[in-house]
């Protein structure tokens, strides 16, 4: 990210406050001095800041606008709890799992706190991340993290200050906007159902005003202006610039940047992007207009350029044809990668918690293809390294789950994988069964085009791991006869 310079510590600070509380109808009159060239650069740059924050603002809407929970919608502060796992016919939502079912709710802290309620997980593997309004995991309580006991936690906003009951851990978000996004793992018998929906139906979360209290969120409002049709990154993508800015200075007052975002902030000001007032596009020059009509087309292509450029930086990773990152969760002032991971994963974990290996072929010009057969060949003792569970999961050149005659969508420990004579682990990926004798190691195919795509939780953090590259995913190799 390109900034004019880069201020730090006290002065950050200063100009940061002086952003968020000191400007009236002055700031950004600076504006006319801009030349088209400036201008562009900062709108281009504003583009990659703000995309993380408006496409959240964004799914939260199109989320939570029901009366009541449904599957995959619940409104503002009720918990929405997957029961089962999707099976092949789901179309709703890309790259669907079926190793953790999900507990989540939307909520906004801008008034008073919320208290999150878990209760004793039974050394049961899961994590509840909590992610602020630009996308970052400020907190994580888990197994990983907390353990697997009964925990109570206050959701503060940015400028709460108060008192809290006894026993309750206060945790501090940096915005109003908040998504808890919580994942449990479970095998998917009728029995593991059965005991992490009595887990799920333990989970509370209650406004502070009504802790201790029998309470029941009310029903939602529905804005029928809300497109709940159109995918989210389409609409926000479908926004012009002036659109863009307007939505992004209206939720950066409640969602504040942080002082180490000042500069970038500053240049903003100078454009006329001020937190909490209106972007308006007739008050710049029509030099300047026409400079930055196009920078919603000109910010995604350079955000959807960052899957390649990423890898020539080290910030994503390429080897034996899988794609993925460590650099999730937590983005300082990396604000391209931060976008790019939002455009392609909204609500990534911090990579000590998950990573994703993704890969649509053996090869960066080829692609997996149902009339050909893979094998992935794991050595004695290298499946993959974590301390939470690991699978692999088939998607269709969509990244919808394959219709196969075990409806089985992935492969992972909780499988009875069987191990070749040397201790070894073969898993076969085609799309006809490889024979009764190695069925309990193959993932079907679709006859055409597939992706592949790893998930490995709790990933160890000693080698060998992922998260420094001293193990690796192998490849899945076509099988030549």
């Amino acid at each position: 990210m390109k900034t004019l310079r880069i201020l730090t510590g006290v002065t950050a600070l200063a100009v940061a406050i002086t952003l968020f509380t000191g400007c009236k109808t002055t700031c950004g009159t600076s504006s006319e001095k801009l030349t088209p060239e400036e201008a562009h650069r900062i709108a281009l740059d504003a583009y990659e800041y703000g995309y993380s924050l408006v496409t959240m603002e964004y799914t939260r809407r199109v989320m939570t606008n029901v009366r009541e929970p449904n599957f995959g919608h619940a409104p503002m502060g009720w918990l929405l709890k997957s029961r089962t796992y999707p099976d092949a016919s789901y179309k709703v939502v890309t790259a669907p799992n079926a190793d953790t079912l999900y507990t989540t709710a939307w909520i906004d802290v801008s008034k008073e706190p919320y208290i999150l309620s878990l209760p004793d997980a039974d050394g049961r593997y899961y994590l509840m991340p909590m992610l602020d309004g630009w996308t970052d995991v400020f907190q994580v309580p888990g197994k990983r993290t907390t353990g697997t006991g009964p925990q109570k936690y206050a959701i503060t906003g940015p400028g709460w200050t108060g008192t809290l009951p006894e026993g309750v851990v206060e945790y501090k978000s940096p915005t109003a906007m908040v998504w808890i996004l919580g994942r449990i793992y479970c095998t998917g018998t009728p029995e593991d159902y059965d005991a992490v929906h009595k887990m799920q139906d333990e989970i509370s979360l209650v406004p502070l005003s009504s802790y201790g209290q029998s309470y029941s969120p009310p029903a939602g409002e529905v804005d029928p202006t809300i497109d709940m049709v159109t995918p989210v990154r389409d609409q926000v993508n479908a926004l012009n610039t002036e659109e863009f800015f307007n939505v992004l200075a209206k939720l950066m007052k409640d969602n504040p940047p942080t002082a180490a975002d000042a500069p970038i902030v500053a240049d903003m000001a100078r454009l006329g992007i001020v937190p909490g007032q209106p972007f308006d596009a007739s008050q710049l020059s029509p030099e300047v207009q026409q400079a930055i009509e196009d920078v919603p087309n000109e910010g995604f292509s350079q955000i959807m350029g960052w899957l390649k450029k990423g890898i020539w930086k080290g910030k994503n990773k390429y080897s034996h044809g899988w794609l993925y990152t460590t650099n999730t969760g937590l983005y300082g002032t990396d604000y391209l990668q931060r976008a790019f991971i939002t455009a392609i994963g909204l609500g990534a974990n911090r990579p000590q918690d998950a990573i994703y290996p993704t890969s649509e072929g053996p090869g960066p010009f080829r692609s997996y293809d149902g009339t050909h057969k893979y094998v992935m060949h794991f050595k004695k003792g290298e499946l993959p390294p974590v301390k939470g569970f690991w699978s692999l999961t088939m998607y269709d050149a969509q990244y919808f789950f394959v219709a196969n005659p075990l409806n089985r969508y992935t492969l992972s420990a909780r499988d009875s994988l069987k191990p070749n004579e040397d201790g070894s682990i073969d898993l076969y990926i085609q799309h006809e069964s490889p024979g009764a004798d190695k069925e309990s190691n193959w993932l079907p195919a679709p006859s055409g085009k597939f992706i592949l795509m790893m998930r490995l939780y709790w990933p160890t953090e000693t080698p060998p791991s992922i998260l420094d590259g001293t193990w690796e995913v192998p490849e899945a190799k076509e099988q030549i006869f």
